[in-house]
C-alpha cells in the first residue's frame, strides 16, 4: 500500500500551526485577566510579582506571534474570552490551573517539532509558565487564610 509521507508532514505542520495559535490565544486572554488582577491585588508585593508575570506573558505572546508568521506568512487572528472571574480567589485558581496546564501544552508543542528555535522557545515557555503558577498557588494559599 502506498502511503503518502507529504500529507503527514504538512498534517503536522497544520497541527503545529493550530496548537501556536491555541498557544497565542491562551497568552493574550491571560494578559488580559493579569490585567484586570493586577488592579485587584492589595500589596506591592502581588502588584510586583503580577506586573513581572504580564511582563513574560507578553513576551511569550511576541515569540509565539513571529514562529506563527514565519510558518504562516500572516499575523494571527486572536480568539478573545471573557473566561476570567471576577473575585480575586477565583482568579488566582483560575490563574493557577490556567498556568499548569500550559506548561503541558507547550512541552506538548515542544516535542512535536524538530525545528531547534520552537522548540527552545516553548519549553522556556513552560519553564516560565510553571513558575507563574507556583506564584499563583502561593496567593491563593494566602488569600484563603
Amino acid at each position: 500500500m502506498y502511503y503518502d509521507y507529504r500529507y503527514y508532514y504538512r498534517q503536522q505542520d497544520h497541527d503545529l500551526i493550530t496548537n501556536i495559535a491555541k498557544a497565542i490565544d491562551g497568552e493574550f486572554n491571560a494578559i488580559q485577566c493579569y490585567n484586570k488582577l493586577l488592579k485587584m491585588v492589595p500589596t506591592t508585593k502581588e502588584k510586583n510579582v503580577i506586573s513581572e508575570i504580564i511582563k513574560d506573558e507578553n513576551d511569550h505572546l511576541g515569540k509565539f506571534t513571529q514562529i506563527y508568521f514565519k510558518l504562516t506568512g500572516r499575523q494571527p487572528d486572536v480568539a478573545k474570552s471573557n473566561d476570567c472571574p471576577k473575585r480575586l480567589k477565583d482568579i488566582f485558581e483560575f490563574s493557577f490551573e490556567d498556568e499548569q496546564e500550559s506548561v503541558d501544552f507547550y512541552l506538548d508543542i515542544a516535542n512535536a517539532t524538530d525545528d531547534e528555535n520552537i522548540r527552545e522557545v516553548f519549553t522556556r515557555a513552560a519553564a516560565d509558565e510553571q513558575n507563574h503558577a507556583i506564584w499563583f498557588l502561593y496567593f491563593l494559599t494566602k488569600t484563603r487564610l
